[in-house]
């Protein structure tokens, strides 16, 4: 028996709250619920799968080279599709659309993923597994 339901969400510190919300929304994730104001402000966007991330303002204080987080994936259906919008969004390219197979266990797979990078140094993968 497990104790842990599913995913529920993956928090990000931002310089910009702001622009990194518009830059979502633009993926097509939805403002389901804020608190706070200013530098204190807490902003959750949920994907339409349900699955959401919360973004924290005044990020300034924890930033890195590598951003808030290693990265986080999302499961989509057109892996060049969601790739060029977040392009179009402002994200910037980090790795191409490509095919990875796997010599991975107990079964092989094959991935097709493209990596993204925010505008808080975060790292997003769009994800689909072709078996």
């Amino acid at each position: 028996m497990s104790v842990v339901n599913g995913f529920a969400h993956v928090a990000l510190r931002c310089k910009d709250i702001d622009k990194s919300i518009e830059m979502y929304k633009s993926l097509g994730l939805k403002e389901v619920i804020r608190w706070g104001e200013g530098e204190k402000l807490i902003v959750m966007l949920e994907m339409p799968s349900g699955d959401r991330i919360e973004l924290f303002a005044n990020g300034g204080d924890f930033y890195s080279e590598n951003g808030k987080w290693q990265h986080f994936a999302v499961s989509v259906d057109n892996v060049e599709a969601a790739y060029n919008a977040a392009l179009e969004a402002g994200f910037k390219s980090q790795t191409p659309p490509k095919i990875a197979p796997l010599d991975s266990k107990p079964y092989k797979t094959t991935l097709n993923v493209a990596f993204v990078t925010g505008n808080d140094n975060e790292s997003l993968e769009f994800f689909k597994e072709l078996r």
